[in-house]
């Protein structure tokens, strides 16, 4: 079952290219058999990169409407499909004195009573929609048991109601920063693409677009610093986020070059661990790069 977002991996890469996300061929050709095929697409790569920002620049072309399930520890069933409204069901229950408990029962376990989280919220809607499981590699082991009903036949067994089947597949995307190993059993449901940092002058392109006003010798500047830092043993390299990021600083300061001066000042913007600051400020050389 497809969702026909997208006619051709061009289709896909001028699309996402609309809304600012500019996709590799890589990207753009499995976000394209994703939606041809109707497969869960697993995005794997560094924090800030634009793994979650994919799933929203594909929300924002087609229309769909966004279901965001944040993977954390110790996120649980009722976090992630549905649980009831026990609240409401003892209300009901104590209502309902005269009854019997076979009456009761029939009546607190039907769908006024079920509040659907992220999962079966995608799997009911009959509009085009956007499943996003994010950090998936945050969530327990046990919750990757939960989604292999969910990516395998897109439905959600509920015992008191039965199995529930979508009647539009939601586009899926999970993303993980491979924190840790997820089961081959969730890969195995999924079509799977890394996005690692781009290649230099697909990253220039990025941040001109990402950052207008910018001069185009300042943005191939910030671009090989960044690269330069990328290539020494840090604690936590710059994403790409932290690429933009550093370039709107500049241009906020109105720096028109990089100098030794600005570049001490602001590398807090780059980098998030004293260590790392230390070591870029001792080791980079700006005549190098």
């Amino acid at each position: 079952m497809t969702t026909g977002f997208f006619s051709s991996v061009d289709d896909v890469a001028e699309k996402l290219a609309g809304t600012g996300y500019l996709a590799s061929p890589a990207v753009a050709t499995t976000v394209f058999l994703a939606d041809r095929l109707g497969k869960p697409l697993l995005v794997e790569g560094p924090a800030g990169v634009g793994k979650t920002e994919l799933a929203k620049a594909v929300t924002e072309v087609t229309g769909a409407r966004l279901v965001r399930l944040q993977c954390y520890e110790g996120v649980d069933e009722s976090r992630a499909l549905y649980e009831w409204n026990h609240a409401k069901q003892l209300l009901r229950i104590t209502a309902g004195r005269g009854e019997s408990w076979d009456e009761t029962r029939t009546d607190i376990f039907g769908e006024e009573f079920l509040l659907p989280r992220p999962l079966l919220t995608a799997i009911r809607s009959d509009q085009p929609t956007v499943l996003l499981i994010d950090e998936t590699d945050k969530a327990d082991v046990e919750v990757e048991g939960l989604l292999l009903e969910v990516l395998s036949d897109f439905q959600i067994t509920v015992p008191e109601l039965g199995t529930i089947t979508a009647s539009r597949r939601p586009f899926t995307v999970l993303t993980s920063n491979a924190s840790r190993e997820l089961s081959e059993a969730l890969r195995r449901r999924c079509l799977f693409v890394h996005i690692g940092f781009p290649e230099e002058e697909l990253e220039r392109r990025i941040v001109t677009l990402k950052v207008p006003g910018l001069d185009s010798a300042l943005a191939a500047s910030v671009v090989r610093v960044v690269g330069a830092l990328r290539a020494m043993d840090l604690r936590k390299a710059p994403s790409v986020s932290e690429t933009i990021d550093w370039a709107r600083t500049l241009l906020a300061l109105g720096a028109d070059r990089l100098d030794e001066r600005i570049v001490r000042e602001t590398l807090g913007v780059l980098l998030k661990h004293q260590e790392d600051i230390t070591q870029a400020a001792a080791k980079l050389d700006l005549d190098a790069v």
